[in-house]
């Protein structure tokens, strides 16, 4: 399914990243957010309210609702370039 949602573009490298402990693949470069939305991965956290998901929203780093851990420092999935080696994990 992952090459299915990417239109037009030019990979030049694939690389491997961990989410949740499972290993995906995406192009170098690729912003977090694009790569797990073309792999299915829709949820990124769960809100603190009520405890339902929350995943990209805007993908452009205004509505804050991609929020991810890696290395323990919250970040944008929608402004993190994926790169060979990068682990993330879901915001609980």
């Amino acid at each position: 399914m992952a090459g299915d949602l990417r239109i037009g573009v030019a990979c030049k490298r694939m690389v491997r990243f961990r989410f949740d402990g499972e290993t995906l693949t995406a192009c170098e470069g690729e912003m977090l957010a694009s790569a797990l939305y073309a792999q299915g991965r829709r949820t990124l956290r769960t809100s603190r309210d009520d405890g339902g998901p929350r995943g990209a929203f805007c993908f452009m780093g205004v509505c804050q609702e991609c929020v991810v851990s890696i290395g323990g420092r919250l970040t944008e999935a929608c402004r993190t370039p994926v790169h060979d080696g990068l682990v993330v994990e879901s915001v609980r």
